[in-house]
C-alpha cells in the first residue's frame, strides 16, 4: 500500500491545512499542463491519489487503520475522486465551488432602512420618539430552529450530510469530479422533515413592534443614525442586522439651514432701515416647547442699513453634531419701500428729496465689467 503521507512530504499527525498546503506545492510542479513528461505525470497520479485520501477524514481514518480507501480499483486520470474544485484549490490558492461542506441554516439577518421626520428644532437640539417598524423576529413557537415542536432536523439522505453532491465526467484531464450544492437539502445538509407550522421552517415570523429612537443634536436631513442589532433577524434564528434610521427634516416657517448656520429675512419699513431700529428677533429655541426659554432676542438694525445686507447673531444656529458650540443666525435685512402714498405723505417725500438735493432724476449706473484702460484709469486715479 502507498506511502500517502510520504507521498505529500507530510507528517502522519499533520493538519489538512498543511496537507493542503503541501498538494498545492506539487500540484503546481507537477501538473501535466505544467510538466508533460511521462514519468511527472505518473508522479502527479500519486500526489492526487494521496491528497484525496489524506483530505478526507473518513478516507484518512481508515487508511490510518490499515486500510486502502481507494483498493485495487484507482484507475487512470489523475486519481479516483479527483475533483475540479481540487485543481482550481492548487493552481488559484482558493477552492473554486466557494466554501466546501455543509453550510449553517443560521446566518445574520439583513440591515434596514426607515425614515424618520423630524422638525428643524428637534434636529438641531435632538429628540427621542418610539417608532413602530416591521420586520422579522425569531419565531417564538420554535426558537428559531424551524422545526415542529418534538422534531429537529435529519441528516439529508441525498448528500449524506456534505452539503454538496459530485458529478463524474470523463475529459481530456482524466475523471473530473464537480461539485454543486445539493438540489434536496439546499446545502445545508439536512433536511427539516416537519417545519413549524408557525415560520414554515424559516425560523422567523414578520412582526410588528415599537422601538425608542434617540436622534442626537445637530443632525440634518440625511442623517443615518445606527441602532445595532435592531434589524432583521437571520434565518435559522440567526443574529439580527442593525437597523438605520434616516432623518428627513420638515421645511421651518421662518429659518432655513445652513451647514450648522440658521439664515431668515427680516423685514424693515424705509424709515426704520434710514433711522435704525430694534427688531425682537424669534429664536429657534421656542420651538422646543421648554418653558421659561428664551423666545426672542433684540436685533440692531443700524441707521443707513441697506437691503439685502447681513446681520450675524453669534451662537444662535445649530448644535455642532461632531464638536462643540453652535453656528450662528444670519438675518438679512429687506428694506421695503412703499407702493401706496397719500398725498400728504407724497408731499413730504418730495420735500425730503429737496432738502437732500435729490429731487433730479436719480440713479446712478455702475458699470459691472471695466476694460483694461478702465481699470488702468481707476488705478492712476484719471479723471
Amino acid at each position: 500500500m502507498s506511502d500517502y503521507y510520504g507521498t505529500l512530504g507530510v507528517a502522519q499527525d499533520a493538519s489538512p491545512e498543511q496537507i493542503k498546503k503541501a498538494y498545492r506545492r506539487l500540484a503546481r510542479q507537477l501538473h501535466p499542463d505544467v510538466n508533460p513528461d511521462p514519468g511527472t505525470q505518473e508522479r502527479f497520479k500519486e500526489v492526487s491519489a494521496a491528497y484525496e485520501v489524506l483530505s478526507d477524514p473518513a478516507k484518512r481514518d481508515l487508511y490510518d487503520r490499515g486500510g486502502d480507501p481507494l483498493g485495487a480499483g484507482a484507475d487512470g486520470g489523475f486519481g479516483q475522486g479527483f475533483t475540479f474544485t481540487d485543481i482550481m484549490d492548487a493552481f488559484f490558492g482558493q477552492q473554486g465551488g466557494g466554501q466546501r461542506g455543509p453550510k449553517s441554516r443560521m446566518r445574520r439577518g439583513q440591515d434596514a432602512l426607515i425614515r424618520l421626520e423630524v422638525e428643524l428644532a428637534e434636529a438641531a437640539f435632538g429628540t427621542t420618539q418610539e417608532l413602530t417598524v416591521d420586520t422579522a423576529v425569531a419565531c417564538g413557537r420554535c426558537d428559531g430552529s424551524g422545526a415542529a415542536e418534538g422534531s429537529e432536523p435529519i441528516t439529508c439522505e441525498t448528500c449524506r450530510g456534505r452539503g454538496e453532491v459530485t458529478q463524474v465526467q470523463r475529459s481530456f484531464l482524466g475523471e473530473v469530479r464537480t461539485a454543486r450544492p445539493c438540489p434536496v437539502c439546499r446545502g445545508f445538509g439536512t433536511v427539516i422533515p416537519d417545519p413549524c407550522p408557525e415560520c414554515s421552517g424559516d425560523g422567523r415570523v414578520r412582526s410588528r413592534r415599537t422601538i425608542t429612537v434617540k436622534v442626537p443634536s445637530g443632525v440634518d436631513a440625511g442623517t443615518r443614525v445606527q441602532l445595532s442589532g435592531q434589524g432583521e433577524v437571520g434565518p435559522g434564528g440567526g443574529p439580527a442586522g442593525d437597523l438605520y434610521v434616516e432623518v428627513d427634516v420638515v421645511p421651518h416657517r421662518i429659518f432655513n439651514r445652513r451647514d450648522d448656520d440658521l439664515l431668515c429675512d427680516v423685514h424693515v419699513p424705509m424709515t426704520a432701515a434710514a433711522l435704525g431700529t430694534v427688531v425682537d428677533l424669534p429664536t429657534l429655541e421656542a420651538d422646543t416647547g421648554t418653558p421659561d426659554v428664551q423666545s426672542t432676542v433684540p436685533l440692531e438694525v443700524r441707521g443707513g442699513t441697506q437691503s439685502g445686507e447681513a446681520i450675524t447673531v453669534r451662537g444662535r444656529g445649530v448644535p455642532r453634531l461632531r464638536g462643540t458650540g453652535r453656528g450662528d443666525l444670519v438675518v438679512r435685512v429687506v428694506v421695503d419701500t412703499p407702493s401706496r402714498i397719500d398725498e400728504e405723505q407724497a408731499d413730504l417725500l418730495k420735500r425730503f428729496a429737496e432738502l437732500r438735493d435729490e429731487d433730479r432724476p436719480a440713479g446712478q449706473f455702475v458699470p459691472t465689467h471695466k476694460g483694461v484702460f478702465g481699470r488702468l484709469r481707476d488705478a492712476f486715479g484719471a479723471r
